[in-house]
């Protein structure tokens, strides 16, 4: 199968990406990217019409608890252990 992607292609992906490769590594670059677009189309002989198109590997419904309403702490309950209350709200150091 021939090159999907030259080299001067990497070099110019390269540079637009403001990276600077050595010629090894633009070698090495381009039969990588070759390799992947050559498994893609791979991927693309399969018949996938009759396959749904999915979002997540595992369908998954919510797995939080169910949203209740309950009745609030009270406020003498909810202050009972804070460092600092003025009997109506929590107190706390000032933070500029």
């Amino acid at each position: 199968m021939g090159a999907k992607i030259t080299r001067q292609e990497v070099r110019h992906v390269a540079l637009l990406a403001r990276l600077e490769l050595s010629e090894a590594e633009e070698e090495r670059m381009t039969g990588q990217l070759n390799s992947i677009l050559e498994y893609m189309d791979k991927l693309n002989q399969l018949d996938t019409k009759d396959v749904a198109p999915t979002t997540h590997a595992i369908q998954l419904q919510n797995v939080f608890r169910p949203d209740l309403v309950q009745c609030s702490l009270d406020r003498k309950e909810a202050l009972a252990n804070a460092p600092g209350t003025d009997g109506v709200n929590f107190v706390v150091p000032k933070v500029i």
